[in-house]
């Protein structure tokens, strides 16, 4: 079982850790076993947000009741706050849900700029201020932006960093791995998975499973995605020839213009689900479900006709993208599925 250390923070955890987004959509008992049973196979890093709804609250319930010692996990959380006032309220909240006096790894969500001291803001003085009384014991931000996390990773402020990274990114993007190395910052990979659009778990964790001080949060939603995860825990998959043309030809196949399904582009001012429906004909054919067809999704996909190309959503894309072509696109694609004239 690989060993990971995060940096300058010496929190050393199995290679593995769990992403807690998606168990905001089961129940807490569930959550509770799924929580259970990772931690039972191995797993100590678990990440969440003030933004997942109930996930706290479901990580509290499972390691909250004293059963199992505190010290011997790892959890990482967030805050979206944007002035001190509230970042006081999300840390308390966030301590209260987890049912813990500290948490390892406070990171400023969705960064959009790099928080510094005497910047004006507060905020960065807020983390100190926490991590003087204990109440954080790591500073972290995360990014969806290549050129902010640079500017986290450079500036000596923050001990972690968390940035989207499957077999998916470019190269620029996997360079950040190796600068986070050279400034003795912990990296932390989120969307592993690329939001779904990464279906080959194997090939998944041996890219990877190539790079030292990144630590991978997978998103678990149910017992058979965890299973995938624990059985590499001791036959880590590596890169072998196999391996690499598979993702050599994904790579060919999907990189570019595809949209990664952040959701940072939205609200929608016409009421569009960007974030699912720009990435609608690739789901048809990697995740592939008669659900994608069903009323429900004939009617969100039909909201693609109200777009008045306002704009809105272009500035707020971290990968830039030509939002209301991409969807002009998909919504001719999944019509074109929808009537029986092309397959998925």
């Amino acid at each position: 079982m690989k060993q990971v250390t995060l940096g300058r923070t010496g929190i050393t955890v199995p290679q593995n850790g769990f992403g807690a987004l998606p168990i905001q959509r089961v129940s807490v008992e569930a959550a509770a076993n799924i929580l259970h049973k990772a931690y039972d196979g191995g797993i100590r890093f678990f990440d969440t947000a003030r933004a997942y709804s109930d996930s706290e609250i479901k990580l509290g319930k499972a390691f909250g009741d004293g059963k199992i010692d505190r010290n011997s996990i790892i959890i990482a959380t967030k805050t979206a706050a944007k002035n001190p006032e509230d970042f006081w309220i999300d840390l308390d909240t966030s301590l209260k849900n987890l049912k813990t006096d500290y948490i390892d790894i406070y990171q400023f969500h969705l960064m959009g700029q790099c928080w510094k001291p005497g910047d004006g803001s507060g905020m960065y003085e807020c983390m100190e201020e926490a991590k003087s009384k204990g109440l954080v014991r790591h500073i972290g931000g995360t990014a969806h932006k290549l050129g902010v996390a640079k500017e986290l990773i450079n500036s000596g402020l923050y001990e972690t960093v968390q940035y989207p990274m499957s077999y998916l990114a470019t190269d620029k993007e996997i360079e950040l791995i190796k600068l986070c190395n050279d400034n003795n910052v912990g990296f932390i990979g989120m969307k592993g998975l690329a939001g779904g659009l990464i279906t080959n778990s194997k090939a998944a964790m041996a890219f990877i499973n190539q790079f030292d001080g990144a630590v991978p949060i997978w998103g678990v939603q149910k017992e058979s995605e965890l299973d995938e995860w624990l059985s590499y825990m001791d036959e880590t998959p590596v890169m072998n020839d196999d391996i690499k043309a598979f993702i050599d030809s994904e790579r060919s196949e999907l990189m570019g213009d595809f949209c990664r399904g952040c959701g940072y582009c939205m609200p929608c001012t016409v009421g569009i689900q960007i974030n699912q429906c720009n990435r609608m004909s690739l789901m048809l054919r990697r995740a592939q479900s008669a659900d994608w067809l069903d009323k429900h999704w004939q009617a969100e996909m039909k909201k693609i006709d109200d777009c008045v190309n306002c704009g809105a959503c272009l500035p707020r894309c971290p990968y830039e993208l030509n939002i209301p072509e991409l969807l002009k696109k998909n919504l001719e694609d999944y019509r074109e599925v929808l009537s029986g004239n092309r397959t998925v």
